[in-house]
């Protein structure tokens, strides 16, 4: 199954890299050396979010906010995340 949640990334005041949040996804965030780092990270920090949820919630997942709909810094930028699960079957 495929799921997308809008992230913000956010540039280190030291320049060290950038920081990630999920305004959907609560305390789901991540951090990078550079934007493409981070994004690769927040996509992997997502999907353990989103799979620990569909486990131990059922699958009651949030709604996605439309990414237009983020009020943004100067120093962020908001991007689509897309994460991928596979479903096992139950080995019971």
């Amino acid at each position: 199954m495929t799921f997308t949640y809008p992230a913000v990334f956010t540039e280190k005041e030291d320049g060290t890299g950038y920081h990630a949040f999920f305004p959907d996804l609560e305390m789901c965030e991540a951090d990078g050396a550079d934007l493409e780092d981070a994004i690769e990270n927040a996509r992997d920090a997502a999907q353990n979010w989103i799979s620990v949820e569909l486990e131990e919630f059922e699958g009651d997942l949030p709604f996605a906010t439309h990414v237009d709909d983020i009020e943004l810094a100067e120093n962020q930028v908001a991007k689509q995340i897309m994460v991928k699960i596979k479903f096992l079957p139950d080995s019971d």
